[in-house]
């Protein structure tokens, strides 16, 4: 006797649903009900990589300096030689110290362990795991970051820039020396945040909704745009159009270079809209008519409680 999900798999691939698939409906619906019952988790991201996205997949080896533009806004990553860029999933790492930074309201971060972490955003505990963070966590250590904004005000040109780490000291699970001094009898890991990244995540925290990136933590293109539009939405004057392809348009500002081509990016942004309104089905995105623009209005993807 053959087993039922054998004989799908052969005959009928198409009702095949896997566990991970089952998690993640499940996870879009726990957002949308909470959002409905106005009883949203938050946590918070820094405005650098809500403007500009990380790369989405790993970059080519030799491949060291990054840059996204956003309008006056502009984000350089440069990587470190011995580890390399930050990508995907890593952009979970600069959200958890931002939600830690904002919650402690201290430039020295602490949390209990490894697991909390991972705990926090939904991700699976094991080995693999484990070492999947601990390489993020390389990544962004060694990374630099360079943001400018260029605003112009009457005849004149401000030009505000800062080059800067994300960390300036860390006591954390996977790397510790003999002779390093403790910084914290009752915590685990304590990490030390760099003036520069401080200032910038206390001066704008941006919010968003916790269990959406939980859900989302594995789709880093589409984090990239959820968190892209409760920021866009919630600033919107009015209704605004924003150009998919080009120097100024949302693929140069999103983290995805392989969508180079215009229609490949359209298709692929359709997809990402569809979960997007799965969780939050009042987003008012949607692509235009011609297929050209992305037109979004005016919207808070977090409830009034949450906010």
């Amino acid at each position: 006797m053959e087993r039922a999900g054998d004989i799908l798999r052969q005959n009928h691939r198409e009702l095949v649903v896997s566990k991970r698939t089952l998690e993640k409906a499940k996870g879009v619906e726990l957002v949308r009900i909470k959002r409905e019952q106005a009883n949203q988790a938050l946590c918070f991201c820094s405005r650098p990589f809500v403007l500009c996205g990380l790369p989405v997949r790993r970059p080519p080896q030799n491949q060291l300096v990054y840059q996204r533009r956003n309008g006056q806004f502009v984000l350089q990553i440069t990587g470190h030689p011995d580890y390399g860029l930050p990508f995907g999933q890593d952009r979970i790492v600069p959200i958890f110290l931002a939600t830690l930074a904002v919650q402690q309201k201290s430039p020295i971060v602490r949390f209990r362990s490894a697991g909390e972490m991972l705990e926090i955003f939904g991700m699976h505990k094991g080995g693999k795991e484990y070492r999947r963070l601990v390489s993020a966590f390389e990544r962004i250590f060694g990374a630099t970051i360079f943001f400018g904004t260029d605003q112009i005000r009457s005849t004149a040109r401000l030009v505000q820039r800062s080059r800067f780490n994300f960390l300036r000291e860390a006591q954390i699970w996977y790397n510790r020396e003999p002779d390093q001094p403790v910084l914290s009898d009752e915590f685990e890991n304590v990490i030390v945040l760099s003036d520069e990244f401080y200032r910038e995540i206390t001066e704008h925290p941006i919010p968003t909704d916790l269990d959406a990136v939980r859900v989302l933590s594995a789709s880093p293109a589409v984090l990239d745009l959820f968190m892209w539009l409760s920021y866009r939405c919630f600033s919107a004057r009015g209704e605004e159009t924003i150009p998919l392809s080009g120097g100024l348009g949302l693929a140069a500002q999103l983290g995805n270079a392989e969508y180079a081509r215009p229609r490949k990016f359209r298709e692929k942004l359709s997809e990402w809209l569809r979960v997007v309104k799965a969780m939050w089905p009042q987003c008012p995105a949607a692509i235009s008519p011609d297929g050209r623009s992305l037109l979004v209005r005016p919207a808070a993807a977090l409830t009034a409680r949450s906010a």
